[in-house]
């Protein structure tokens, strides 16, 4: 886990949550993964991602909400950030009721 000697900078941050909403119904289809790789570089991609696939979704939104709070983030970014979420969200055509629960919860995070 990191540490808050070792935070995630924003895109990082960005990424670990695109990643969390592409899992969130337990199944991350290949549009959501093509559609996060076409919204950040190669490497924080990979590294990210395996850091993530080793969290639950309980360590995942704990470091999700240690590292928001470590950013200030504006307004536009924040609207930005949650208009990447309900892309990916709806990128496999399914926007289902856990979809929707993990949304509020990091809407809550991020706010």
């Amino acid at each position: 886990m990191k540490s808050k000697n070792d935070p995630w900078n924003k895109l990082e941050l960005k990424t670990y949550i695109l990643l969390l909403c592409a899992n969130s119904d337990s199944k991350r289809s290949k549009e959501e993964i093509n559609l996060i790789k076409s919204k950040v570089d190669s490497m924080t991609f990979k590294k990210i991602n395996k850091e993530f696939k080793k969290d639950s979704e309980e360590e995942s939104l704990k470091k999700i909400d240690d590292n928001v709070q470590l950013h200030e983030f504006s307004y536009n970014e924040l609207e930005e950030l949650k208009s990447e979420m309900n892309e990916i969200f709806k990128s496999d055509k399914e926007y289902n009721s856990t979809e929707r629960n993990i949304f509020r919860i990091l809407d809550n995070i991020l706010y």
